[in-house]
């Protein structure tokens, strides 16, 4: 029984969020930014840019419903996941990171904001 449980503790600890430092809640409002060309949640689909379900640890350029700006497929073509560096890079000045992305967003300037955003994305994977 005893060895049951700590695997069980060992698996939760395993397989907790990579993105627990952020704050879900606050993430939330500050996504708010982002409603205008992206969804998130059940029902989500693409708007001018991709719904973000599933985003935080996938490939980039994976929503084959969606047509990617050429940078970001040689991007993914190099092989990007949306980690939490690459999404910090992104959202801090996205077209610094991809050039050419259809992306216009200027990019967020407060750390914590991206960390709550990426925190408030993981919960759609």
């Amino acid at each position: 029984m005893l060895k049951k449980l700590s695997l069980g503790l060992l698996a939760l600890t395993i397989a907790a969020p990579v993105f627990a430092e952020g704050d879900a809640a606050k993430g939330e409002k500050v996504f708010r930014k982002c409603k205008a060309c992206h969804a998130v949640g059940d029902g989500a689909k693409n708007k001018v840019g991709p719904a973000l379900n599933g985003i935080v640890g996938a490939a980039a350029g994976a929503n084959p419903d969606f047509k990617y700006s050429d940078g970001l497929l040689a991007k993914a073509a190099e092989g990007l996941v949306w980690d939490e560096a690459a999404l910090t890079a992104y959202m801090t000045k996205p077209g610094d990171f991809i050039e050419g992305t259809k992306m216009s967003f200027a990019g967020l300037r407060k750390d914590d904001d991206i960390t709550n955003v990426i925190a408030y994305l993981a919960t759609f994977n």
